[in-house]
């Protein structure tokens, strides 16, 4: 596997999750805890894929998305929306925003797992 993962997450204990297991796939963690923070570290570090959280202070995920993707130089970078709005209509929503895919919280890993390698590899 490999590649850099932009995590953009607010609580703390899914962060720690996701960077493990992420590090443990072999990925490069990049870590970013609101939305403001998650738009300035894409631009700043261009991240092969971003894992973003959609309920997020300062800026919420599917603002941060929007505003990733209007960029001409990151609009490639896939975005999974990470979130616990699995009310019906929410992955549309995700998806209108620019999210190219969505996990529901809380994560199943293998399957987190398969969509990183379906993007990366």
């Amino acid at each position: 596997m490999g590649g850099r993962i932009l995590v953009v997450e607010d609580n703390p204990d899914n962060r720690i999750l996701i960077t493990d297991v992420l590090t443990s796939l072999d990925y490069d963690v990049l870590v970013a805890v609101d939305g403001v923070e998650g738009v300035e570290k894409a631009v700043a570090e261009k991240p092969d894929l971003i894992l973003m959280d959609l309920s997020l202070p300062q800026k919420d995920g599917w603002t941060a998305t929007r505003e990733i993707k209007a960029k001409p130089d990151l609009k490639h970078i896939k975005i999974i929306a990470l979130t616990a709005h699995a009310m019906v209509g929410d992955r549309e929503k995700a998806l209108e925003a620019g999210c190219d895919d969505y996990v529901s919280k809380p994560i199943d890993l293998r399957e987190l797992a398969g969509k990183l390698s379906q993007y990366l590899d």
